[in-house]
């Protein structure tokens, strides 16, 4: 047996439960339950259900109008009576197992008492010695106020819908643990209200975006995740291999290249939401499988994107009622208060850095990469790689050194140099630059788009520079991809393209401080021998 599938005498101890259960003809795990109700809707209209007196209900019985099901999350008795909590999708509501009252409904049908291995047990002895907190059960009966005040179900009956062999965590309530909130965020999300919503709010966040593409008429596409070029930004691919091709393959770090070959059949406005995959390193803001948003609009430039990105900004925070004021953590986890409210500033790349260190990025061409290694250097600026690095990956770590961390914005840096961005257009009036922005809120990058480069001759020019680079040692050069540029040689329209990492917008709304805070299963590390599991 693995150490993740060792057993504590606790959880041995019910199996030897549901092995007593099985052995007497019970179904321990249903195949279907009729929830009526949802908890919350229970709750929410009580009067319509009608609120029983406890003494009536102690000398009657419970009625059968209410009709749910959840996890039992807490149970205690006091002689003849029981109480236990349960928890759906939706909320928690406490019920009242009571002794000579309650029933057991067995799938079948609904019994004051059954037979386990030979022996008869009530209902009630059934829910306090076979029943344990984890359990799901299906609960009918009818709703009471308890002493204290709390709505309470009186039951009419239960039914086991499916046993848990591990118990929740001792302080299930308040699980503090990040690695066990990573690998089992299935008992955060039981234990942690906040968490629960939090994954909600994505849900309803993913949604808005969903919405409000399809309002601004784009229609979504799916793009392999597998490719033969690991094309579309500059990142270190994960590399698989096809066995029946015979041939390796590289996961997608961007689904760029594919959306544009859309647009070549006729698409005009479309967009993406899927899954994307860098093979580098891991910290607070960086996970190797991420969720991206892109989008690709024919006939817009990158300023109709500036525009755009205001208005989807707007919506959002209108959709899913959020303040136009919130607190951001930089990356040093210092919160500033980033006011959304639009028209947002813009920064010019180019000259930012300039006034930042005195160097002038833009006078640097493919081959310049030592004199602007030394000059970055007698600025008195220095980051980890710097000396495999090619012309546009030491540009882009200067930005990041001297220019980004200043930023709180929300602001759009725009004015890129030209050796930055292989796929992006060439800017009319000047040449040394493309037409780009990236959207950046307290020193994050959230947003990037660029009015694309649709000429085959120039961009065939651009993977061939990228090529160089990565032959020099550059692992973030951006590789060549021959089937984009014989896509682009058929005639792609213009056209300008727009990206977001949502796990990291998610984050920085949400104000957590690790990325894997928003992802519901972060990939983690095998348990090793030192990691074992034993509830």
């Amino acid at each position: 047996m693995s150490m993740i599938m060792q057993y504590s005498n606790e959880s041995l101890d019910r199996i030897q439960k549901i092995k007593k259960l099985q052995n007497s003809g019970l179904i321990v795990y249903a195949n279907k339950y009729n929830k009526t109700y949802d908890i919350s809707y229970i709750k929410e209209n009580e009067n319509t259900f009608g609120v029983g007196e406890a003494k009536d209900l102690m000398q009657r019985g419970a009625k059968n109008n209410i009709k749910t099901a959840g996890r039992m999350i807490a149970y205690h008795s006091h002689g003849k009576l029981a109480f236990a909590k349960i928890q759906d999708n939706t909320s928690t509501i406490q019920v009242c197992f009571v002794k000579d009252q309650v029933k057991f409904n067995t799938g079948e049908s609904i019994v004051e008492n059954f037979e386990v291995e030979g022996e008869e047990k009530t209902a009630y002895k059934i829910a306090e010695k076979l029943v344990d907190t984890g359990d799901y059960i299906g609960v009918e009966g009818e709703l009471f106020y308890t002493n204290h005040g709390e709505l309470t179900i009186f039951l009419n009956n239960f039914q086991i819908l499916s046993k848990s062999i591990r118990p929740l965590p001792e302080k299930w309530h308040g699980i503090k643990d990040e690695e066990l909130i990573y690998r089992q965020r299935y008992l955060d999300l039981i234990a942690n209200d906040d968490s629960y919503e939090k994954f909600i709010f994505r849900s309803n966040f993913i949604k808005a975006l969903r919405d409000f593409y399809h309002e601004k008429g784009f229609i979504e596409l799916e793009t392999p995740v597998m490719g033969n070029a690991a094309s579309g930004a500059a990142a270190k691919p994960f590399i698989t291999y096809h066995n029946d091709f015979d041939q390796e393959f590289y996961l997608r770090i961007s689904p760029e290249t594919s959306l544009k070959k859309a647009t070549v059949g006729r698409f005009e406005k479309v967009f993406e939401i899927g899954k994307q995959f860098r093979n580098e390193g891991s910290d607070p803001s960086h996970i190797q499988e991420f969720t991206s948003l892109e989008h690709y609009a024919v006939y817009w430039n990158f300023e109709d994107n500036m525009k755009f990105t205001e208005e989807l900004f707007d919506y959002l925070f209108e959709q899913l009622n959020l303040p136009k004021q919130i607190e951001i953590k930089d990356k040093s986890g210092q919160p500033q208060k980033v006011d959304f409210s639009t028209p947002w500033e813009r920064v010019d790349y180019i000259q930012g850095i300039k006034n930042a260190c005195g160097i002038q990025i833009s006078n640097y061409q493919q081959g310049d990469e030592e004199k602007l290694r030394e000059d970055i250097k007698k600025a008195g600026v220095e980051f980890a790689g710097m000396d495999e690095m090619g012309l546009a990956t030491l540009i882009d770590y200067l930005y990041k050194k001297v220019l980004r961390p200043s930023i709180v914005g929300p602001a759009f840096v725009y004015n890129y140099p030209k050796t930055m961005q292989p796929l992006a257009r060439t800017s009319d009036n000047d040449s040394k630059k493309v037409e780009q922005f990236q959207l950046v809120i307290n020193g994050w990058e959230v947003v990037k788009s660029y009015s694309e480069l649709v000429d085959p001759i120039e961009q065939a020019n651009n993977f061939e520079e990228q090529a160089k680079a990565a032959a020099k040692g550059d692992e973030e050069a951006t590789a060549s991809d021959d089937e984009f540029v014989l896509a682009m040689e058929y005639g792609m329209p213009p056209q300008s393209g727009w990206g977001m990492g949502i796990d990291r917008i998610l984050g920085l709304i949400l104000g957590e401080d690790n990325i894997r805070d928003v992802v519901l299963f972060p990939l983690m590390k095998s348990y090793g021998e030192d990691s074992q599991q034993k509830e």
